[in-house]
């Protein structure tokens, strides 16, 4: 049965900074009334805390060990399946509209149509945004500034020290979130009547910069905020070590922190009120009951946890623990809240499933709504000149990094902020076993069955594929000659 299908996707989200999960002074009502609709999950992990492979592990439903897309300038190859592209097939209308992150930037993954608005790399130089922009004599500077070194050499003083939290240097109409959701409630408005309709907007914002334009810039008193959980007063060397970070950590103060924290909330409340345009769009076309709507993110943001910001350090809660909220077709009668772990791999044959569409045989996450008592475990894995690993239980969390010498365990259930290591107990040896085998099961054993071909990849010999095709067909017809079977016509033209 086809659906519409519409999937709000941000951009360093912390789970924790939404209404709906718990936090009183971020102002979210639209993504809160969305979860009261659908389902909200509580234990949802991102399987790889970095933009684009996240991105690439949502629309193929596995890893990026698997997808190969491991850093911020990579893609996939082209026989691995998207839900995407199992709805295009099926013949759903597809679009992407905002920040989608890929390489190239308009790297066929499944949409039909591409509107971007992108912010790191080469895609700001290709985008429609930013085209927009530069038609209109603007540029979002304060984003360029903290995204490219050789503007951020030229920064302007306060920047460094405001840890790139300001208000934006561009009116709210021409903001990326506003940009972003208007083109969104274009497509939705153009959406195929009687045929399924695929929308994947996502959103730039409330990555840093930290940059809410207009009246959001001032929606906080950065006095009035509580501190999220997990803040230290100084970095730890362990965590220093371990990387010093996009920012100076040693100038990060408590009140830094608190206008830094103004400012994300006011990104945040400026992606909410585009969640309320884009759900009241759907409702005005009568759209929305039978839609499937999904709210989340890539991966999370520190923001003070341990003394840090952003994301690349440890593999702690706050960057990888990331929202997940579920609106399902009215008809599947699903709301409340789910508690079990999942991570990001686990949508895609949700998705597909919804919509009553075989899943690509490359998917090798589960389905998030039928997955009974939920995952034992969820894994996370990075690149970064070494592999690093995260298995977390309900309970518990292993971090492994590179050689597997720097192991740290942390009891969650009576150390919820990560404090203290307790890897070098022996006591937990058998524990820390059969985690690292729970590693293995995941990222060896529990993988579909799948090899990528591609008969048109380039050949050496002067050899082109069209010769190699030839060929192929002159010799399957020689052989079933010779075996005295009537030939085929079968080519491998594929």
């Amino acid at each position: 049965m086809p659906r519409n299908v519409i999937i709000i996707h941000a951009d360093q989200h912390r789970a924790d900074c939404i209404g709906c999960y718990g936090n009183r002074d971020v102002k979210t009502p639209h993504i809160d009334a969305l979860a009261a609709d659908g389902e909200r999950h509580d234990n949802h992990f991102t399987v790889y805390p970095l933009c684009t492979p996240s991105r690439y592990s949502l629309l193929t439903g596995t890893y990026a060990s698997r997808h190969l897309g491991t850093n911020n300038r990579c893609a996939v190859p082209p026989g691995i399946g998207t839900f995407a592209s199992v709805l295009r097939a099926d013949g759903y209308n597809t679009a992407a509209v905002g920040k989608m992150h890929f390489t190239p930037t308009c790297l066929d993954v499944g949409f039909d149509s591409l509107t971007l608005a992108e912010q790191d790399g080469p895609g700001r130089f290709e985008d429609d945004y930013h085209r927009y922009l530069l038609n209109l004599g603007l540029v979002d500077r304060t984003d360029i500034i903290d995204q490219f070194y050789t503007y951020r050499a030229n920064a302007p003083d306060g920047y460094l020290e405001s840890f790139g939290a300001a208000a934006s240097d561009l009116p709210t109409e021409h903001h990326s979130t506003t940009w972003i959701t208007e083109r969104s409630l274009e497509k939705i408005t153009a959406f195929a009547p009687g045929r399924g309709n695929l929308l994947m907007t996502g959103y730039i914002k409330p990555h840093h910069p930290f940059d809410p334009p207009g009246s959001y810039a001032d929606m906080y008193d950065p006095g009035a905020l509580s501190i999220l959980p997990g803040w230290a007063e100084q970095l730890s060397e362990t965590d220093r070590r371990k990387s010093n970070g996009y920012f100076n950590y040693d100038m990060l103060t408590e009140a830094a922190l608190r206008r830094v924290m103004a400012m994300y909330y006011g990104t945040v409340s400026h992606i909410d009120d585009g969640v309320g345009q884009i759900v009241a769009r759907l409702k005005e076309a009568g759209l929305y009951d039978d839609a499937l709507v999904i709210y989340t993110s890539d991966h999370g943001e520190y923001m003070g946890w341990h003394h840090l910001l952003l994301k690349g350090n440890y593999m702690y809660e706050p960057e990888v623990r990331i929202p997940l909220i579920v609106k399902y077709p009215k008809s599947w009668n699903r709301r409340g809240t789910v508690d079990t772990l999942s991570s990001n791999i686990d949508i895609a044959k949700m998705i597909c499933r919804v919509c009553e569409a075989e899943p690509s045989k490359s998917m090798d996450g589960r389905d998030i709504s039928d997955m009974g008592g939920g995952r034992e475990y969820v894994v996370c894995e990075r690149m970064t000149g070494q592999w690093d690993y995260m298995v977390r239980t309900k309970t518990h969390k292993l971090l492994i990094s590179g050689d597997a010498a720097d192991l740290r365990l942390f009891d969650l259930a009576n150390d919820p902020h990560e404090l203290q290591n307790i890897a070098p107990d022996p006591a937990n040896d058998a524990l820390i076993g059969e985690m690292k085998e729970m590693l293995m099961n995941e990222l060896v054993f529990r993988r579909g069955l799948y090899a990528h071909s591609n008969a048109k990849a380039p050949v050496t010999n002067g050899r082109t594929p069209e010769d190699t095709c030839a060929e192929r067909k002159k010799r399957s017809h020689m052989t079933a000659e010779l075996c005295d079977v009537k030939p085929t016509e079968i080519i491998w033209d594929y």
